[in-house]
Order: structure tokens, then C-alpha cells, then sequence
């Protein structure tokens, strides 16, 4: 739970990195992030799947297919145990006793399949509304309206201590592990060891791996107990080992921050406490859909142009209704499917969830799912269901083709960013299109 590529599925962030609100290279969906420390969430299918509640939406916490098991070479296993014994001073010289870094690894084994994992990450290629058709599915909907009830005097406790709006928290777990059913089985300490011992984010996962040797030196749980995804995402809602560092409390008093048990309390009052940090403001709107009057300027959807909504009203943005959406706070336009999908006032709220996941599928499948969860209407607008998601490779033939032709994207890496959505727009302005900056495949063969 608690923003940048880490095991394609993630993004976590520190309250000290909390400064999102810059033009951040942001993808649509919820891909991991590196150089963070947040939980991390995505689904990466091609195709529609209505997400049980006994699946997570995190594909690293979802069984994965039968293979054969993977044999680790003798000279591997040295090379590692060489590298954790190398790591120990390292780890003792940040506070941590020696006797809990021999207790930790006590019987780590390098593990293939978390580096097999790691480096072939499922490319993403769903799009918003086969995300959101998972992510607010009828069942997921029904079980979560069923934790509220289950879970009601808990969740009234950690509302009024933390400020932030239960149906948001309990559709965080829902996205995140399906209210505590996958939580996800690996031991932390080796997937993290072998990530290091991996060597593409070393630094990342050396950092994460003294937090969790300083959750253990703490008691907060036992080795044994800190299971997690193969990339070290921890309990009902995920937590990265220092997001926990950072944000996660002890609402039951036993002394414990207990995010792994079978009683969610601690998880969905860390979860809390982590929206809370990010700015969340009780009873405001995560967002809300709106209708685009005909001609509307489309250099105005931008995260950086913020207008209360009656000012937007003016403009012809109104509700689905048609009224002006209440002034509930400076707003923005986004229009996450281009012209052809739905449209959304973004407020401050949305950002807090983003915190915990940058993608804004993540954001507005968490936003959505809430306010499913409490009553409030399906998204009314039509989708482009006919079109598909552009590949990998097919988006940094995007980025190429939009470069050579004068509009620089400023980079080629297959993420949708700001600067690829600039260079977009721009060519779409040129060429006499909507410029909704939306990366899609007609665009794409109109620029071949």
C-alpha cells in the first residue's frame, strides 16, 4: 500500500517523498515504481476478468501458474551467501542487533522465481474500463459493503481518530489483498535478499531490507510471520517495509503495529494514518464525474489547471445531471480515456490516494470502489470498449514516431507521462484532432 516502478505491480512512497504534486511521469495504470517505498497494485490482464473477492488486483499476490520448480545452481547459492554475510556489517553499522540479522536469515535461500519475476514483469495492456469492470466488480462491491457492516465499530473508531472516510479505507484493502484474503506468502526477508543480491535496484531493496530487520528488532512480528509478495509488500494493505517504518501504528494497543494477523485493526488504521499524511480531507469527494460541454477546450484537462467548480460550472462542466458540481475545493479536469471516455472533477483527495498508488486506473478504481461501497451510482458514461490498449512496444513506437515527426516526448520508455501527453496534444492540434492527449491505437497507425 502506502510511487515509482518496482516489481510491476507497485508504487509506494515515505511521508519525506510526499511531494507528488509535481508534473510526476505518471502511467495510467498502477505499474511499480522504483526509487519508492509504497504499496504497489495493478492487473495486468489483456482481457476483461470480473475480479472475485477471493482474487487481489495485485498481480504479485495472485497464484501463480504451475512451473516447474526452479533449481538454483551451487555457485549462485555461495555467491548469495556471500553477499549476506558482506550485507550484515552493513546492516549492523544501521542499528540492527546481530543476533536478529542471524535469527532473519537463518535458512535464506536465494530464490530464483522472485528474480524471474522481477525481470519479466507482465506487460500492462488493459485498459481503464477492463481494469475498472475488475476493480468495482458486483462481488467485490458486495463483500466490501459487507466488511463495512462486519467491521462497523472498528471502522467507527478509526474514522474518528484519523479523519478519513471509512469506504475509502475499506476499498484500499479490497484493491489491495480482497479484505485480507491474498496477503501473499513469501517470506520477506528472502525475497528482498535476493532482489538486492539481483543488483538492478540494489540500493532500493538494501534499504528496505533494514526496515524490515528493524520491524523484527522491534517484535512487531517474527521472521516467519513477515510473509508478503515476492517484491516485500506486507499484510491487508500492503505496506513496503519503510512505508511501514514511516506510517504504521499500533490502534490495538498490545504493543504490536500487527499488519499480517487475522484481525485487520493495525492494517486499516496504518491505511488511515497513510491517507491522513497524504492530505485527505474528510467528506470530500475523491472526484466526481462530470459532463464536457461540445467545443470544450481540452487544454484545459490538466492536473495543474485547478478551478473551484462553480468556476468550472461557468465553463459548462457541470455535473451528469447538468447542475454545477458543489464547491467542495479547487478542482481539475481529467479525462483519463480521451474525448470518448469519462470525465472527472479531481479534488485534493485525489492526490492522498494517489500517494498510496500513483496510476490514476489505481486511484479511480480506489475512488470509485468507495463510493460504490457506500451507495452511490455506477459511472454513467460510455466507454471506447471497442478499442484495445496499446502494448509496450507499440507506446514507445508512439514516443519514436512522435519525436521524428517534431513533437518530443523527450524520451522513449514506453510510459504515457506528461511529456509523451504534451507531445501528444501538440501533434493532435496540429493535425486538426481533439487534443485530449490520449495515447490510442488509431493515433498511433495515423502516425504510421
Amino acid at each position: 500500500m502506502p510511487l515509482r516502478i518496482l516489481c510491476g505491480a507497485f508504487v509506494t512512497l515515505v511521508l519525506a517523498q510526499a511531494a507528488l504534486a509535481g508534473a510526476v511521469d505518471r502511467s495510467l495504470f498502477p505499474v511499480a515504481r522504483p526509487g519508492t517505498d509504497a504499496p504497489e497494485i495493478v492487473a495486468r490482464a489483456a482481457t476483461v476478468l470480473t475480479v472475485a473477492p477471493s482474487q487481489s488486483l495485485r498481480p504479485a499476490l495472485r497464484p501463480a501458474a504451475l512451473r516447474p520448480a526452479e533449481t538454483v545452481s551451487p555457485a549462485t547459492q555461495a555467491a548469495f551467501e556471500r553477499w549476506i554475510r558482506d550485507f550484515r556489517p552493513r546492516a549492523l553499522a544501521r542499528g540492527i542487533r546481530g543476533d536478529v540479522f542471524d535469527r532473519a536469515f537463518r535458512g535464506v535461500r536465494y530464490d530464483p522465481e522472485v528474480v524471474r519475476r522481477d525481470k519479466t514483469q507482465s506487460e500492462f495492456t488493459k485498459t481503464l474500463w477492463q481494469y475498472l469492470d475488475s476493480a468495482v466488480s458486483d462481488s467485490r462491491i458486495e463483500t466490501g459493503r459487507e466488511m463495512l457492516r462486519r467491521h462497523k465499530t472498528l471502522l467507527d473508531g478509526i474514522e474518528a481518530r484519523y479523519g478519513v472516510d471509512r469506504q475509502v479505507v475499506v476499498a484500499v484493502w479490497g484493491m489491495e489483498t480482497a479484505y485480507g484474503s491474498i496477503r501473499g506468502d513469501k517470506p520477506v526477508i528472502g525475497s528482498m535478499a535476493t532482489l538486492a543480491f539481483d543488483g538492478r535496484r540494489r540500493s532500493f531493496f538494501e534499504n528496505q531490507l533494514v526496515a524490515a530487520l528493524t520491524i523484527l528488532q522491534r517484535g512487531d512480528t517474527s521472521p516467519a510471520n513477515m510473509t508478503g509478495s515476492w517484491a516485500g509488500a506486507m499484510g491487508h494493505t500492503q505496506f513496503m517495509p519503510t512505508s511501514f517504518e514511516a506510517l504504521a501504528v499500533d490502534y490495538t494497543g498490545d504493543g504490536r503495529r500487527d499488519i499480517w494477523g487475522d484481525n485487520p485493526a493495525d492494517a486499516l488504521a496504518s491505511t488511515a494514518n497513510y491517507l491522513r499524511k497524504s492530505g485527505w480531507i474528510r467528506g470530500m469527494p475523491w472526484g466526481v464525474e462530470v459532463k464536457l460541454p461540445r467545443g470544450f477546450d481540452y487544454a484545459l484537462a490538466r492536473r495543474d489547471v485547478q478551478k473551484m467548480p462553480s468556476d468550472w460550472a461557468r465553463l459548462g462542466v457541470t455535473d451528469m445531471d447538468g447542475r454545477a458540481v458543489p464547491d467542495h475545493g479547487v478542482a481539475s479536469v481529467l479525462v483519463p480515456a480521451g474525448h470518448q471516455g469519462a470525465a472527472f472533477l479531481i479534488f485534493r483527495n485525489y492526490r492522498a490516494i494517489e500517494r498510496y498508488n500513483a496510476a490514476d486506473a489505481y486511484v479511480i478504481g480506489v475512488g470509485h470502489l468507495s463510493d460504490r461501497l457506500i451507495g452511490r451510482p455506477p459511472i454513467r458514461s460510455g466507454w471506447p470498449r471497442d478499442a484495445r490498449a496499446l502494448s509496450f512496444a507499440e507506446r514507445k513506437e508512439l514516443q519514436r514516431r512522435l519525436t521524428a515527426r517534431g513533437f518530443a516526448t523527450r524520451g522513449v520508455d514506453g510510459r504515457i507521462g506528461p511529456n509523451t501527453v504534451t507531445a501528444l496534444r501538440a501533434y493532435q492540434r496540429a493535425a486538426g484532432l481533439v487534443p485530449d492527449g490520449y495515447a490510442s491505437l488509431e493515433l498511433l497507425q495515423r502516425l504510421r
